[in-house]
């Protein structure tokens, strides 16, 4: 695969897990966006939120988008809000593919219920709660996306199948 994969959505649609499996089947490197960002700045997500904000957080996700799109055959588990400023999705189009994960609102509840670094989720964790946010996002998303895949109910090893489809498929219009 030429370029990079980058893997969005809302939190809990699968992007960690499907990045695990593409470097399994691939040999690709994996950044887990939020994991890198907790451990250049010491601390949880939810305590950079708190600390300094979102508009520093979402500055700090900024950055390493930049940084990312200068690397090749990375499979990028992004943030959930990564694709909210459009310069983001521009440099994530720069060097790779952007694939949507997506889920409904049950099962993403289900996912991230007892996963308390979530901040965005605080005092939202129901399915209205998750639906409200998925629907001020997901203009946002869809825009940005390249390939949509839709994980509920599909094994991880049948959503990276379809995934290596969707992108040959994209490959060979391209050509």
């Amino acid at each position: 695969m030429k370029g990079n994969i980058f893997l969005i959505g809302f939190m809990g649609c699968g992007k960690s897990t499907v990045a695990s499996e593409l470097q399994k089947r691939y040999g690709m490197e994996v950044v887990e966006m939020d994991q890198l960002l907790s451990e250049r700045q010491g601390m949880s997500i939810p305590d950079i939120f708190e600390t300094y904000g979102e508009t520093y957080f979402r500055d700090l996700e900024s950055a390493l988008v930049a940084e990312i799109r200068k690397m090749e055959n990375q499979v990028v588990s992004c943030g959930g809000g990564v694709v909210l400023r459009e310069q983001n999705v521009a440099k994530m189009k720069e060097n790779g593919q952007i694939v949507l994960l997506t889920a409904n609102p049950e099962t993403i509840l289900e996912r991230v219920k007892d996963d308390e670094n979530r901040p965005v989720l605080k005092g939202k964790k129901t399915v209205e709660g998750i639906t409200e946010l998925m629907e001020a996002r997901r203009e946002k998303y869809e825009a940005a996306a390249d390939i949509v895949i839709h994980t509920d109910k599909k094994p991880v090893s049948e959503i990276c199948e379809e995934l290596k489809q969707k992108l040959e498929e994209r490959e060979r219009q391209h050509v």
